[in-house]
């Protein structure tokens, strides 16, 4: 990989310098949020009354050396009438920079109206990130801020909130409460690590037997760096294909398709155009999902989980 050997290059290493690791770092996009949600809100963990497992590929700024990259897998279930247990694992690289995470779900859900549940949500499990400037070429490889590699654990302990219907949801979570810093030899700031804040909600409408419209959108925050906002709709048919489009202020619109293979199987892609000046150095981002549920004995809900 070469950092710089360009002006794309450039340009992403600025971002990184920057933005991802001088200043607080944000957390992995994603433009599928609606059907990779548990890895947003531990609040989810076990709602969707299946056994679920999700795995996500997302290639960001194609085209870019260096650019990000990011994988997740989850999987949840009931344990018991009110009670979510889940686990996430998340491989997100940008640059230099490889972060892993490992989460454990616990969920409780309390019913406060006729067909409205509260489900309130704990993830606790481990943050690896690891910096290793030798994966880039530089014009100064005597420059001393590429001279070091670094490395931290910190535990994480986040929490989340589901609030949800037939046909509507709203969520509000963080991943990890713990703020933390990671320093070189010389004790200056490598990368200045705060909690995500996620603000969440969508609606089902029910245009047709066949058409069903779900409107959604997320809202990120963390101090240090601009808030992130992602609205989206889609629309399914017949329960069986989903299409839509999404848009993520002053950053990309997003062009999404879905299909359910089998009733079990749902595969989900999303492309993103950039709106930004890097939209001048990428091919877009491209992302993948694939969806399995177990459902049980009880008939699959009139209105579809989006969510």
């Amino acid at each position: 990989m070469n950092l710089i050997n360009n002006k794309g290059g450039i340009l992403l290493l600025t971002l990184i310098l920057n933005v991802g690791i001088l200043s607080a770092q944000q957390a992995p996009q994603y433009t599928q949020y609606m059907y990779n949600t548990m890895v947003l809100n531990s609040g989810y963990t076990g709602t969707s009354g299946t056994l679920e497992a999700t795995i996500l590929h997302r290639s960001q700024w194609v085209g870019l050396d260096g650019s990000p990259n990011n994988q997740s897998f989850s999987i949840q279930g009931k344990a018991g009438r009110k009670v979510g247990l889940g686990l996430t694992a998340i491989n997100d690289k940008l640059g230099a920079s490889n972060n892993i995470q490992v989460n454990g779900n616990f969920a409780y859900e309390l019913p406060i109206g006729y067909y409205t549940k509260l489900s309130l949500g704990i993830n606790a499990g481990l943050d690896v990130l690891n910096i290793d400037w030798s994966k880039g070429s530089y014009a100064d490889d005597m420059d001393p801020v590429f001279s070091d590699n670094a490395k931290t654990v910190r535990p994480i302990l986040g929490a989340g909130a589901f609030l949800y219907s037939n046909n509507w949801y709203f969520g509000l979570s963080t991943n990890n409460l713990f703020n933390s810093q990671l320093y070189d030899k010389d004790d200056e700031v490598v990368t200045d690590r705060k909690s995500q804040f996620y603000l969440m909600g969508g609606y089902v409408f029910d245009l047709s037997r066949t058409l069903k419209f779900k409107p959604a959108f997320l809202t990120k925050h963390v101090a240090g760096a601009p808030m992130t906002v992602d609205v989206s709709g889609n629309f399914l048919l017949n329960e069986k294909l989903s299409l839509g489009v999404a848009y993520r202020y002053n950053d990309a619109v997003s062009a999404l398709a879905g299909f359910y293979i089998v009733r079990e199987l749902f595969v989900g892609y999303a492309y993103d155009y950039s709106l930004t000046d890097l939209g001048d150095y990428n091919n877009g981002s491209h992302e993948i999902i694939l969806k399995y549920n177990v459902f049980g004995t009880k008939r699959r809900a009139l209105s579809p989980r989006f969510f």
